[in-house]
């Protein structure tokens, strides 16, 4: 039983767990194996205890090859495949020469057992173990990674499924889990070097100006002025990565299996670590019924855009066609992963062309609704040299507008002029199709939430960045766990969170331990509950969080290359003695 009240400080200053005497296979034993011994896809790991072995190993797909962090032998993780009201002890065996950890992602655990070194335990030392044992409170879709420096993006992530305690109300014939990710050769300590020193290293979508983009004279020369591309969209793109969707490559062929008539769920998961994706079955409407694991009234779309750590499941009813194409493809559109809903075993459909790819109008700049669409440039007027010192680089912004909580140092290099609230944006890419794409706004709960209170106090947090010098922050401060003093909650106190993003990306913000009520005009007791949220380019988000989960929790940016370079926080959350965890 793990006591609440032990501090961090105290906690962090405890060892790992000695490692099991187990007899382990051959991927468990640590050290570096044969790139074909690593599977794509994932074994299902069921019952009360589950054993996972993280070790270094070698990955090749799509005629690219490089190390990689595998665990139990396969690029994603095995799913874990719980039951809610069950109790389940998870022994992760550190087979590293590094640390590492694993942060159970949107299932609520106690803080304890989060898995995020530094805040609420101090990592998993290579040769020890380290168990995680409690009760599972809840049913959905969720996932699983490490937080420890920049494995992730090394494989080092999988799939949870919670099935719930009673029958599913959802019913379905098939059950399928979808793991959006990427795979570089190049190691991933080598990308964030490269982003420092030119932060648009991997756009390869630079064009000149010309018919592509359709500005006035005026907009080119403030585009060039702020040496800037409207181009920007994603800062890795497919010039080093191979999408993946459960491990496989564009071309690996896999298949998801029906028979017509058939009611598919689809449950997916984006564990990539810098991309959104945009996501299409063409031909086949997709029902949305789950977001972030928790149940929404069913909304049927055509597209919708999935940042880094949000899960969405959707059913689909194929039809009497052999095969449908599953298009994930990456926000920028320099890539796609693709995979086929099958009536039977190489049945195939067409696989869509690469669109266009998206244009930044002035309103992801912050200058509010001015553009109908992601390629909108219609001569409208940027607000000139008044709002930008056009003295070099990116440009600043007029921080005047910013609060006396923002840190407007080097850290900023824009400000967010008119940041109208981005609840009902489909995203970047999405604005100007010519079918049904989610918003969130087109969310509500499928059940009452459990805290009708009216919010007690108001909070805004911005997204800020030096795009140029790949600084990120919230109010302009890298996190510092020496000298950042915590946010701070009072044990079941109910807050409006306002997030600005001030900056011209969109910035999935992931608070763990909790889930939160976006505002998003649905009807009173029925906001969306979210763990994950993104900030599409010069706008806002506001939602509701009751703190009702006592400890320390991670608060950051869930672009890993943004997490690690500065846009992270530490959330405290009092005990109901009120005292500090």
């Amino acid at each position: 039983m793990i006591d609440s009240r032990i501090s961090r400080r105290s906690l962090l200053a405890l060892g790992g767990l000695s490692a099991a005497s187990v007899a382990l296979p051959a991927w468990a034993r640590g050290g570096s194996i044969m790139a074909q011994d690593v599977r794509k896809g994932f074994d299902e790991a069921r019952g009360p205890a589950i054993d996972l072995h993280v070790a270094h190993t070698n990955f090749a797909v799509s005629g690219r090859a490089g190390h990689a962090v595998a665990v139990n032998g396969s690029i994603p993780g095995p799913l874990l495949r719980l039951q809610e009201g069950s109790s389940v002890r998870l022994a992760v065996h550190n087979m590293l020469g590094e640390d590492t950890s694993i942060h159970w992602h949107g299932l609520l655990v106690p803080f304890q057992l989060d898995g995020v070194p530094g805040v609420s335990f101090p990592g998993i030392k290579t040769g020890k173990t380290f168990v995680a044992e409690f009760p599972v409170r809840q049913s959905g879709t969720y996932w699983w990674h490490s937080h420890s420096g920049l494995q992730e993006q090394m494989g080092h992530y999988g799939p949870i499924v919670v099935d719930p305690a009673g029958s599913d109300p959802i019913e379905v014939t098939r059950d399928y889990v979808v793991v959006l990710s990427e795979f570089s050769p190049m190691h991933p300590h080598v990308i964030f070097d490269k982003l420092k020193k030119a932060e648009g290293y991997f756009n390869y979508q630079k064009r000149t100006w010309s018919d592509d983009y359709p500005l006035t004279d005026k907009e080119r020369r403030e585009w060039a002025r702020m040496r800037m591309m409207p181009t920007d969209i994603l800062d890795v793109t497919a010039s080093t990565y191979t999408y993946l969707l459960n491990g496989h490559g564009p071309k690996d062929g896999l298949e998801y299996a029906f028979r017509p008539g058939e009611r598919v769920r689809l449950r997916f998961i984006n564990a990539g670590a810098m991309t959104f994706f945009n996501v299409r079955i063409p031909g086949l409407p997709m029902s949305v019924v789950h977001v972030d694991g928790q149940a929404v009234s069913p909304v049927e779309v055509d597209e919708f855009q999935i940042g880094p750590a949000e899960t969405y499941d959707v059913v689909v009813e194929p039809g009497a066609i052999d095969a449908y194409t599953l298009v994930a493809e990456a926000m920028d559109r320099s890539g796609m992963g693709v995979a086929t809903l099958a009536s039977q075993p190489g049945a195939r459909a067409s696989v869509p062309a690469l669109r266009s790819p998206p244009i930044l109008t002035m309103a992801d700049m912050g200058h509010g609704a001015m553009g109908d669409g992601d390629g909108a440039h219609k001569g409208h007027d940027m607000g000139g040299g008044n709002d930008m010192d056009m003295s070099g680089g990116m440009k600043m912004r007029d921080t005047s507008l910013l609060p006396p909580t923002v840190d407007a140092g080097v850290g900023v290099d824009m400000v967010a002029m008119n940041p109208v609230s981005g609840i009902d944006d489909p995203g970047l890419g999405l604005r100007d199709v010519d079918h049904r794409v989610l918003t969130y706004a087109d969310l509500k709960a499928a059940k009452r939430n459990k805290d009708p209170r009216r919010p007690s106090r108001r909070m805004d947090i911005h997204l800020t960045g030096n795009m140029e010098r790949y600084m990120w922050s919230f109010d302009g401060k890298k996190f510092s766990a020496v000298a950042d003093e915590p946010i701070r909650f009072a044990h079941n106190e109910r807050v409006r969170v306002k997030l600005v993003n001030d900056t011209m990306m969109a910035h999935p913000i992931h608070l763990h331990g909790h889930f939160f009520e976006l505002v998003n005009g649905a009807p009173e007791g029925h906001q969306p509950l979210k763990h994950t949220v993104a900030v599409q380019p010069g706008k806002s988000v506001e939602f509701d969080l009751t703190a009702d989960e006592p400890g320390d929790w991670a608060f950051h940016c869930h672009l890993l290359y943004h997490m690690h370079a500065g846009m992270f926080q530490i959330v405290t959350v009092s005990n109901p003695s009120g005292d500090d965890a």
